[in-house]
């Protein structure tokens, strides 16, 4: 590992982190908050550490895949630790462990909340949180790499550690400059969803942070009844077509722009995602006419609520514990699958879970045929071996973190089966609510500090796709 490349980087992490925390701090000095201290001190040690860290910095050409993924991996820790002090120093969330669960929560765009009241919290504070799905949506190691010219090939390696998804592909020749074209498309889109909810009669702050939540598809809410307190079909409907929008790939904007429309239709992971989300709301829509009493009703709750979960953001305007079996078992279905890989999503992703059947049914063909040549394609291109290998070993993973965080869980609280295993759905694939004790009515508060570090760590290994997060307990890696 390039020690002096690695800790270069990350104090450029620090440093750009201290510079946003720049407009929480504006926010507060302007409505006399009693959080402007502890955000003057966070500034001032993220801007001390970065500089510190950044001081001799070299160009970025001898990073290697492991250091991107250590990178990667460190940057989210010390972004959440301080990111998390303005909540603890001001003494609204007075444990560290709490107000470190709610800002990794926020820059993972989970949306999983300890907060019992959250319209206590300060705008500035409110606006930190939010503005922490936003940063993480898109990603901060994307960020750093469009604003600053680390042009080097080698750091493609940053972007495919922490972009989502089975594959990461350059836009461009260079990996700045598809850094650049992602995050310009997510600014707009950003600004598009703040206009059209001010339209409603949303107020301006309301607006911007509810159109962070939804862009970073994160879910924090500044209201207790989440978007369910503006009781407005029209902001409903605004939000649910952005949750579905953020939650396709974002290249597929990019060849709209160059007015590449024939990709697009042809898309496959987009057209099995639209699929799944125009099945799951016309069976819940079927399913919950009788709670409703009218079929636009709903159709209308079905639509938010399949939206906000098939998106991972976490957004609610029911309480879906109160529906039916079936109705709650598609949502749980939904945390798993997710949306389009290059989004801001989380859960597994329509094109890992393509890539899985198309293997599965592959290796069933050459069962019945041995001699057979059968290859795995997509839109008529071949997947590379390493694509699939690199899928199944997700799911491998994947599914041995999660049981291993329901046993620990279990082992430290004692609530029922259903609050447990939607608690480790809800933030591993990174959606915020579950059902029972965490659904849309309650929150995360009640479990121990045991089970929030495990949380936290599931939330981490769901957002960055648990490789950069388990390479760093290799001692290897860390290795000159």
């Amino acid at each position: 590992m390039n020690h002096r490349n690695v800790l270069s980087i990350l104090g450029l992490v620090l440093k750009a982190e201290g510079i946003l925390l720049v407009i929480p701090l504006i926010i507060s000095l302007v409505l006399k908050e009693n959080s402007t201290i502890p955000f003057i001190i966070t500034i001032t040690i993220t801007l001390l550490l970065g500089t510190i860290f950044s001081f001799k910095r070299n160009k970025a050409e001898n990073l290697t895949a492991k250091d991107g993924f250590i990178i990667c991996g460190v940057s989210w820790l010390l972004l959440s630790m301080f990111g998390a002090l303005p909540f603890f120093l001001s003494g609204h969330i007075p444990s560290y462990i709490d107000a470190l669960f709610e800002v990794v929560s926020g820059f993972t765009t989970t949306g999983a909340s300890i907060l019992t009241d959250v319209e206590t919290l300060p705008r500035s504070l409110l606006f930190w949180r939010s503005f922490t799905h936003w940063i993480g949506g898109m990603g901060v190691l994307v960020f750093i790499l469009a604003i600053l010219p680390l042009s080097s090939s080698r750091t493609m390696h940053l972007m495919k550690a922490e972009v989502p998804g089975p594959k990461v592909g350059k836009l461009v020749s260079k990996a700045r400059f598809t850094a650049q074209i992602l995050y310009a498309i997510y600014v707009v889109m950003t600004l598009v969803q703040i206009v059209l909810l001010l339209f409603g009669g949303m107020p301006l702050f309301d607006a911007v942070v509810n159109s962070f939540a939804t862009a970073g598809t994160g879910g924090f809410a500044i209201k207790n009844s989440s978007i369910a307190a503006y009781d407005s079909a029209y902001i409903e409907t605004v939000i649910t077509v952005f949750m579905i929008l953020f939650g396709v790939n974002f290249n597929l904007y990019f060849f709209m722009l160059l007015g590449d429309i024939k990709s697009i239709v042809k898309n496959r992971e987009l057209q099995v995602f639209l699929s799944i989300i125009a099945v799951s709301i016309a069976i819940i829509s079927i399913d919950t006419h009788q709670i409703y009493g009218s079929v636009s009703e709903s159709i209308r709750y079905a639509s938010f609520q399949v939206a906000s979960v098939v998106s991972t953001t976490g957004f609610a305007t029911a309480d879906f514990n109160q529906w039916s079996t079936l109705s709650k078992t598609i949502l749980v279905i939904l945390m798993f699958s997710g949306s389009c890989a290059g989004s801001t999503a989380g859960g597994i992703k329509i094109s890992r879970i393509i890539i899985l059947l198309k293997g599965a049914a592959k290796e069933l063909k050459k069962m019945i045929m041995p001699r057979a040549v059968v290859s795995v394609k997509i839109e008529g291109k071949t997947v590379d071996n390493e694509t699939i290998t690199g899928s199944y070993a997700y799911l491998v993973l994947y599914f041995i973190i999660f049981v291993f965080s329901l046993l620990a869980v279990s082992l430290f609280d004692s609530f029922d089966m259903t609050t447990n295993f939607t608690a480790i759905s809800a933030c591993f694939n990174n959606i915020g609510p579950g059902l029972g004790e965490v659904g849309p009515a309650g929150n995360f508060s009640g479990f121990s500090n045991a089970s929030k570090i495990i949380l936290i760590f599931d939330m981490l290994a769901g957002r960055l796709e648990i490789f950069p997060v388990l390479i760093l307990f290799y001692p290897s890696a860390w290795k000159k």
